[in-house]
């Protein structure tokens, strides 16, 4: 059963997974909320889901044909990907048991290669700032190429 997050009910350590607050807008305060329901509040499970939500009536009604659940799984998931925190804590939000599963949804995108070229340069930057303060002359000290 998936929670109001769109992810396991639980964190992975026993704990409620946290949701994000904008969905408390249309859920509520309620940790263990559900985002679909059927008729009677309780959960939806696969076999019965477009049914019980009129789902392509209202991915029609917003000019989305095409738009599987899955795929608001897929974007929740990259996004939790792109937040930059370690596969090992996106497997356990994700409520996934490999390694294999969670880095699907991390690709490789310009704006992390441009993150990592930005780290690397400040720290070559500040790595040269503390040998120009050192006394011990040029050893390991970086040089402009060309």
């Amino acid at each position: 059963m998936l929670s109001s997050q769109g992810c396991p009910a639980e964190d992975g350590a026993g704990g409620a997974a946290r949701r994000p607050a904008l969905l408390t807008e249309f859920v509520g305060d309620d940790p263990s909320a559900l985002v679909f329901t059927g008729p009677k509040g309780g959960a939806i499970w696969r076999g019965n889901f477009r049914k019980l939500t009129t789902w392509t009536k209202k991915v029609a009604d917003l000019d989305l044909s095409g738009l599987h659940l899955h795929d608001l799984r897929h974007t929740g998931k990259t996004k939790a990907a792109r937040s930059g925190v370690s596969t090992r804590d996106l497997m356990a939000r994700m409520g996934h048991d490999s390694v294999r599963a969670a880095i699907i949804y991390q690709h490789a995108t310009t704006e992390a290669d441009a993150r990592i070229a930005a780290t690397l340069e400040a720290e070559l930057v500040a790595d040269d700032d503390d040998q120009a303060d050192d006394d011990d002359g040029a050893d390991g000290a970086l040089d402009p190429v060309g």
